[in-house]
């Protein structure tokens, strides 16, 4: 018998099916073992010694997997083909070695890009040994990792209060985005002017645009006033204007190549709208396979632009079929891969079979729309260019003073755009303009006249760069070569969850904690955060795959004076540290109002300056003539606008649907938006979800979260209603008592019926017959003696409130949704205050058992259980 190994459950149904009866697979679920969470788990003073802590989890499943071994012949590793899948393998087989079911075994390591029967089966017949040398990279980022993580972070937490963690990418992602908020708020906007004519030639109408005058050519921003834009009118108004030339090029537009998982990740969130995470999630599954699919694309975590020539002449054969011949190139087109490191650079994501078009599938909305984009991607790379015939048309008066262009640019040929057009990230207004995206022009010819019909003159500002989505964000790491395929998404997700960034209309904004920790960082350990020194790592990594260099000489490289600088950083005072802070933040915090005051001025006793400090529970801005003045404030938000009074209770706007206004307030347990519904008894409210900030609501963002909870539709197996709403975990979706996580708190608002019956679907089948923790129908706070949340859950019985322990049941007619935080804590008490009462007869008829033995035995215990067993059953009708 062949044992074979893999990650996932999905993957070993799949793989199963395609092997005989000579083989069983089992799964180990991922990651069997890991470093602990401590200090100690690696060890620098004895030559970087890693101490591994097998996963609760896994151990019952290893433990089978090893009696599977003891019977097996021979055992096959057929994990991911990455530095990850290679990691897993090289775990379970140290594990196994040290239950010692492989004495006498074969032991082989098999690979394959994607989950089909043909790449199974030529896998099985070419096994290879365990690679140590990608085995080494994984101990070395792994080591990197902990060693950043548990050495800084602890810095962090003493210095710097407030901070959740540093983590060695993650902390140079974050201040990319710092750093281009910086930059917004470091830009002064220029103005500038256009002039464009309406003119006609024996012709239709046609547009061109000012590009000389005064005889000298005119660039986009050098017109910066109203009155050299009135000189420039004045002069194409009086203007004798002839065509002095006609100018036709051909161009050429090429296909983008397959795609890899940066790009991937970019598209899905131009044109899906997808996370990161979201978009892995997905093709996870697409490359495990669903259901009798098999697996529907190659491997998804690649920086390869590869493809085998089967799947080349899959396109070209599946080009002809659907487009016609003359959408085939006459040479198949070859990518070359950007991979540094060869034995990482896999082939591009595609389809396993690219004859099985997306409108033959059925599967789940995510799932069928990331696996249509990345068909039509792979088709679209091995079509023709798309032809096209670009013309530019000059006119000018007969002393050349004043000149005017026009462009036009139509398709001749569409080739591949016919399939699929790459999406663009947001131009940067104020960038100079393509030329040649024109349209149609009339046809123009040489020395004919042209007349102006109409003048415009319009005012322009430029603006600056754009903030990132997670598509530019990817993309800038991987420009920057920080991270790889396997780290992008969770990256961005720890950014968020670590609250250092916010998402607001899918833009990256950093928030006040992340700019402290990026500024501290910056000062502090300079060198860790550079762009170039963490891009460097990342070659030293691919370096060690290559077997090009020993994994632990990197580690002593690393740690000499990252070991000094944490040293040295401990024992900084906090004062000292908040002075360079100061520094470094004070045109954020502190902004230049233009009124000639000082933007430090205490706003309440005008005496004493305003300056960073921190507290246990964060950073605060407060006045120097403490405890005198007793003013603070949080702060700066990112819109500049201060805290404290200026950013508390405001009103948002009316409800056009009631009439009523909405508030945003600032209640002890935190913002919230509130609004009073006609013949309302209450207000209705909604807490702000993590990652809103009372700066960036307005009235449409508070009416969303108003309406929620919402109906999404009743449920197609038995009719009744699915729910979305928000809860302490964030957005889920509910139905007859099962509660699925959505993906992201946007999703929430508009997740529609089908993509509901699917998420509670996964869940359901996760859940496999287990009680899964049901979130709460609402979040009432945090409770003022306790710190523990304060929550309305859904019981078998009815609504309930519940913190920590303690549980209450809500008074008989208590809509869930009315439930405040004033009528929950009675509630509380009282079931906490009643819990002791109900314990003390116990506790003392067991302290005295002993002098009753005295008394005949057999009647004392006869005579205590009877009232017992009454009280119990009082207590359960109750």
């Amino acid at each position: 018998m062949n044992l074979v190994i893999v990650e996932s459950p999905a993957k070993a149904k799949t793989i199963n099916k395609y092997l005989g009866s000579d083989y069983k697979v089992l799964a180990s679920y991922g990651h069997v073992r890991d470093l602990p969470s401590k200090d100690g788990s690696v060890l620098p003073d004895d030559d970087f010694a890693m101490h591994w802590e097998v996963d609760a989890k896994a151990s019952k499943r290893l433990s089978e997997i090893a009696e599977a071994a003891k019977a097996a012949d021979r055992v096959i590793l057929a994990t991911d083909p990455d530095r990850e899948g290679e990691a897993i393998s090289w775990h379970v087989l140290e594990i196994l070695n040290k239950k010692k079911a492989l004495k006498d075994k074969d032991v082989q390591r098999v690979t394959f890009n994607a989950i089909t029967k043909s790449a199974v089966l030529e896998a099985m017949a070419n096994p290879r040994q365990l690679d140590m040398e990608l085995v080494d990279a994984y101990l070395a980022r792994r080591a990197l990792d902990y060693l950043v993580g548990f050495n800084l972070s602890p810095v962090l937490w003493r210095k710097l209060p407030g901070a959740r963690s540093a983590g060695r990418v993650q902390s140079v992602a974050l201040r990319i985005v710092v750093d281009r908020e910086m930059e917004i708020e470091r830009f002064k906007a220029q103005e500038y002017w256009s002039v464009e004519a309406d003119l006609i030639a024996d012709s239709p109408p046609f547009t061109a645009r000012l590009v000389k005058h005064e005889g000298k050519r005119v660039q986009r921003l050098d017109i910066v006033s109203e009155a050299m834009a009135m000189a420039a009118r004045e002069a194409v108004h009086s203007g004798d204007f002839t065509i002095k030339s006609v100018e036709k090029k051909p161009a050429k537009r090429s296909p983008a190549p397959p795609f890899t998982t940066s790009t991937l990740q970019q598209e899905a969130a131009r044109k899906l709208g997808f996370t990161a995470q979201r978009t892995m999630q997905a093709a996870q599954k697409l490359y495990e396979g669903v259901d009798d699919t098999g697996g529907l694309i190659t491997y998804m975590r690649t920086d390869g632009v590869y493809v085998t020539p089967e799947g080349i002449a899959q396109a070209r054969e599946a080009i002809g079929q659907r487009f016609g011949p003359a959408y085939v190139p006459a040479e198949p087109r070859y990518y070359k891969t950007k991979a540094k490191n060869a034995q990482e650079a896999h082939e591009a994501i595609r389809p396993t079979n690219i004859l099985r078009s997306p409108d033959t599938l059925r599967l789940d909305s995510d799932l069928q729309r990331l696996y249509e984009l990345i068909w039509k991607r792979m088709i679209a790379s091995q079509m023709e260019s798309a032809r096209l015939d670009r013309t530019t048309v000059e006119i000018e008066t007969p002393d050349g003073q004043t000149g005017l262009r026009a462009t036009g640019q139509v398709v001749a040929f569409d080739g591949f755009i016919a399939a699929y057009e790459e999406g663009r990230d947001e131009k940067q207004k104020g960038a100079e303009e393509d030329e040649d995206e024109g349209g149609r022009l009339p046809a123009l010819k040489e020395g004919a006249k042209a007349k102006v019909e109409a003048i415009r003159t319009d005012q322009h500002f430029t603006e600056p760069p754009p903030r990132f989505s997670e598509a530019t964000l990817v993309k800038k790491l991987e420009e920057l070569g920080i991270g790889r395929p396997s780290t992008y998404a969770s990256i961005l997700t720890t950014l968020r969850d670590r609250e250092y960034v916010r998402m607001d209309k899918n833009r990256f904004f950093p928030e006040d904690k992340g700019r402290l920790v990026t500024a501290f960082l910056e000062q502090f350990f300079a060198k860790w955060v550079e762009y170039d020194f963490t891009a460097a790592l990342e070659t030293q990594l691919d370096e060690v795959s290559a077997g090009d260099l020993d994994w632990k000489t990197l580690l002593r490289r690393f740690w000499q004076d990252f070991h000094a600088a944490t040293q040295a950083a401990g024992e900084l005072r906090t004062t000292a540290i908040l002075d360079h802070l100061n520094d470094a933040l004070g045109p954020h915090i502190f902004p230049d109002k233009g009124d000639g005051a000082d933007p430090r001025e205490c706003p309440v006793c005008h005496e004493g300056q305003l300056s960073l400090k921190t507290s246990r529970f964060g950073a605060f801005i407060g006045c120097s003539r403490y405890p005198e003045c007793k003013y603070t404030r949080p702060v700066a938000s990112p819109d500049g606008a201060e805290g404290g009074a200026e950013s508390g209770d405001r009103e948002l706007g009316v409800d056009p649907a009631t009439g009523q206004p909405v508030h945003l307030k600032i209640g002890r347990f935190g913002p919230y938006v509130e609004t009073t519904p006609p013949d309302a008894e209450k207000p209705k409210r909604s807490s702000l979800p993590k990652g809103w900030t009372p700066a960036s609501m307005d009235l449409e963002k508070a009416l969303r979260l108003l309406s929620l909870p919402r109906d999404v539709g009743p449920h197609p197996e038995d009719g009744k209603m699915i729910t979305a709403s928000l809860g302490r975990y964030g957005p889920f979706v509910a139905h007859a008592g099962t509660y699925a996580n959505v993906a992201d708190i946007e999703e929430v608002f508009d997740v529609g019926l089908n993509r509901a019956v699917a998420l509670l679907a996964e869940k359901r089948a996760g859940r496999a017959g287990r009680a899964s923790a049901a979130a709460p129908l609402k979040e009432l706070g945090a409770h003022p003696e306790t710190g523990e949340a304060v929550q309305v859950m859904a019981g078998r019985y009815g609504p309930y409130v519940k913190s920590g322990k303690i549980n209450a049941t809500l008074p008989k007619g208590t809509a869930p949704e009315d439930m405040t935080m004033e009528a929950a804590l009675p509630l509380l008490a009282a079931k906490a205050g009643a819990a002791p009462k109900k314990k003390a007869p116990a506790k003392k008829a067991a302290a005295k058992k002993p002098a009753a033995k005295k008394e005949p035995a057999a009647k004392k215990p006869a005579a205590k259980k009877a009232p017992a067993k009454k009280a119990a059953k009082a207590a359960d009708a109750e």
